[in-house]
């Protein structure tokens, strides 16, 4: 099969104009400083407004810029490195888990990835426990434990009222079995309007999704789904600590 050289796409110009901003960012510009408005920006660097804006929106999901009503565009501050790999495999809610337990319900809709993974059958009752993680005071994910009812046989019947009440005795009932392997997979994703909400984003947003298989025996016995803010948290492996990071 021959070959044939691929001709060189030109950059838009919006794109051209956002590294030229970002460049102004890091020398010009402080952390919560407000850029002036549109109409200078565009003459200062010669272009459309429609070509300015199509630049900030994009340095807006890159994270390095937050927009607020009333206020204007401001330098975001730097991303925040976010741990999602600790030193020790465990269940969730184990040891050093800063995860919050938000509720939890009985339900048999589930997702047919999830169920997939779970190798659950239709109408298989699943416990869904909803956590939320809060790092330097700002939300930044939002996670879907599925649990099989039938791994923790006798949990519903033993669970106290109060949301977080729920949550805490499913992962406590998940943490007395033995945790023998755990897979986790990143990818790239849209916010669902219920994250979203949880994590004060619009609906559709970009969002890392971590899901993560907790392995028993040989046999999945739980699906964690986390759903990370894209703008202001980058993911770290390993052991190092969290630590701020430059966005972009």
């Amino acid at each position: 099969m021959g070959t044939r050289q691929l001709e060189t796409v030109p950059e838009p110009k919006y794109w051209q104009l956002r590294t030229v901003l970002s460049e102004a960012l890091d020398s010009e510009f402080a952390v919560g400083e407000i850029l002036p408005n549109e109409r200078d920006l565009a003459a200062r660097f010669g272009v459309a407004r429609a070509t300015l804006r199509q630049a900030l929106e994009q340095l807006e999901l890159e994270g390095r810029l937050q927009r607020r009503r009333g206020v204007g565009t401001m330098v975001a501050p730097p991303r925040v490195g976010v741990a999602v790999e600790s030193a020790h495999h465990t269940w969730p809610g184990v040891g050093e888990d800063d995860w919050l337990p938000v509720d939890a319900v009985e339900t048999d809709q589930v997702p047919a990835a999830v169920a997939r993974l779970l190798e659950t059958a239709p109408g298989d009752r699943v416990h869904l426990v909803r956590r939320s993680r809060v790092t330097h005071d700002q939300p930044v994910a939002a996670e879907l434990l599925y649990v099989p009812s039938a791994v923790v046989p006798g949990c519903a019947a033993a669970v106290p009222p109060g949301a977080q009440a729920r949550a805490r005795t499913v992962l406590r009932a998940l943490q007395t079995l033995e945790l023998t392997g755990r897979e986790r997979t990143v990818e790239l994703g849209s916010a669902r309007a219920e994250d979203a909400k949880q994590l004060d984003r619009l609906p559709g947003a970009p969002v890392l999704v971590v899901t993560t298989r907790y392995v028993s025996a040989g046999r999945t016995m739980a699906v964690a789904v986390a759903t990370y803010r894209a703008d202001t948290c980058r993911l770290t492996f390993g052991e190092s600590d969290p630590i701020a990071l430059l966005a972009g």
